[in-house]
């Protein structure tokens, strides 16, 4: 907890314990008793609920093993044509050689394989690993920057900075075709 809890805690919470527990076992009145029980369940119950709350908002903490998979087209973050078509023309899949397959597809069909390695940072640098991309020569547009990470509680996403496209998102997923 931090340092104001622990100062409530020690300067208020504890004296006041002690005044109603001796208040409590001289006097052996119900009331006085319940009011420590409902105290006590308070601060277990807020601290209950901090942890709660700090658990759900927290970051995932990515190593190398999170960026294995395969990967399409985030379309949940715009809509329509121009992300249809990219969903269908691009994806890519990182394997646990530490390779990189970026393909330019036709829908299902995939017309052109670019490859690559992949590495990350050292995760005692950053909270969580970063990935870095080597793509052999030629490559294509969308893969010539590292892609930035986005976490959140459950998942996260990448984002590469095309000079054509501005930015593409990618997601961990299995391409289907779109309905």
């Amino acid at each position: 907890m931090g340092f104001g809890f622990n100062l409530f805690f020690i300067f208020i919470l504890v004296p006041l314990t002690g005044i109603l527990l001796i208040a409590w076992l001289l006097s052996r009145k119900l009331f006085i008793g319940k009011i420590l029980g409902f105290i006590w369940l308070g601060i277990f119950g807020l601290v209950l609920l901090s942890g709660i709350i700090q658990w759900l908002t927290s970051k995932t903490e990515l190593d190398k093993d999170d960026y294995y998979g395969e990967y399409v087209i985030n379309r949940d973050y715009f809509k329509g044509k121009q992300t249809d078509w990219q969903y269908n023309h691009f994806r890519f899949e990182i394997t646990d050689k530490d390779s990189i397959l970026f393909y330019v597809t036709e829908n299902e069909k995939i017309l052109e394989t670019y490859r690559g390695t992949i590495r990350t940072t050292d995760p005692r640098n950053y909270r969580s690993a970063r990935l870095i991309i080597k793509m052999d020569k030629p490559t294509y547009h969308i893969l010539t920057s590292n892609p930035t990470t986005y976490r959140s509680a459950w998942d996260f996403y990448l984002v590469f900075k095309s000079p054509k496209f501005n930015n593409v998102f990618f997601k961990k997923g299995k391409w289907k075709p779109i309905e």
